[in-house]
């Protein structure tokens, strides 16, 4: 066995125990073959490979809270009953290989790609090619809070193990957090306490009928010079931590166009500082591609677990690749012992 552990231990949150620090990070397949938001057969292939591939978690794409909160029209849902036995059965793949199951619940907000109404908390279009959002009243704010409270409350029906809620990349969340999007004058905006008010009614609503490990998913940096600074997010971590969130997931961008630099690693900052400012549990994400590259960040307590994302799609054996690299002997999947050692 290598001196290099850490990826490949175990990590326990609240009431769930993880095999390893390796998460698949939640990503869009636009796969649901009808508008209607069902799970389909690539889905259970999906998600239950990369669990065969022995991935810690598995957390599934941003499911929509609405249907105007869909990404695209081909986004997975979960506002309705009727798709929770779909994900139930995404789950029973994703278990059967030991793996814990995670959904982000989202709502796109003005970045929803269709053709009903959008809304925002600001009458603000994100560019030329999207429309221009209808800006919510409190009767539509009190709506969406109570949209994801019922969206967790399915999540649990449909065995998922953790929950995450998505406030990042410029999504309905992320809408209200950030002083680029939102210009509204009452007490949804103003002020970072104001600003905050939306995401901190969702978490609540969520934890009412959740009892699991909850996370969050942030923009840490909005790559605006008038956007939110180091200091909100501080503070945003903190206050959720004081609410029972148990990791914040470090992402960023996606507020408003921006040309990102991006380089292997280049978030890894984000999830490290706020781990340590508001003492908090973080996931770090972003161009993470081999298993010395998330060693180090685990060795130096820069994070807590590791969100794989594009790596993941080239290779849904990743957990396998990044041991070689560790000199780590890992289980594989018995089916495939014979090309596993």
């Amino acid at each position: 066995m290598s001196q290099y552990t850490k990826l490949f231990s175990p990590f326990t949150i609240k009431n769930v125990s993880i095999k390893n620090r390796i998460v698949m990070s939640p990503m869009c397949m636009y796969s649901a073959e009808t508008e209607d938001g069902h799970a389909q057969p690539f889905h259970f292939t999906h998600y239950e490979s990369r669990a065969a591939g022995q991935a810690g978690m598995v957390m599934i794409e941003a499911t929509a809270v609405r249907p105007e909160g869909r990404i695209s029209p081909r986004d997975l849902g979960i506002w309705d009953d009727a798709h929770i036995e779909g994900l139930k059965e995404i789950n029973t793949g994703i278990h059967r290989h030991g793996a814990v199951s995670a959904i982000q619940l989202a709502h796109a907000g003005r970045k929803a790609n269709l053709t009903e109404p959008t809304y925002a908390p600001s009458s603000l279009p994100f560019n030329e090619q999207f429309p221009t959002p209808n800006e919510m009243d409190e009767g539509k704010i009190s709506e969406t809070v109570q949209a994801f409270q019922f969206g967790a409350k399915r999540a649990k029906q449909a065995n998922f193990d953790v929950i995450e809620i998505h406030a990042a990349h410029g999504y309905l969340i992320n809408q209200f957090l950030s002083p680029l999007t939102n210009k509204r004058t009452d007490q949804y905006g103003g002020t970072k306490e104001n600003r905050y008010r939306f995401l901190s009614e969702v978490i609540d609503g969520v934890k009412q009928v959740w009892d699991g490990p909850l996370f969050v998913r942030i923009s840490a940096n909005e790559y605006h010079p008038d956007g939110n600074k180091i200091d909100d997010f501080f503070y945003f971590a903190q206050q959720m931590k004081q609410q029972g969130v148990d990791l914040i997931d470090c992402s960023s961008g996606g507020v408003v166009p921006a040309a990102i630099k991006t380089y292997p690693g280049y978030q890894v900052t984000f999830a490290e500082r706020i781990k340590h400012s508001a003492n908090i549990h973080t996931g770090a994400v972003g161009l993470i591609t081999s298993g010395l590259q998330a060693e180090e960040i685990l060795q130096n307590d820069r994070a807590d677990l590791i969100f794989v994302a594009r790596a993941f799609l080239r290779n849904p054996y990743w957990p396998k690749q990044a041991a070689d690299e560790l000199g780590t002997i890992i289980e594989g999947p018995k089916q495939y012992k014979r090309g596993w050692m």
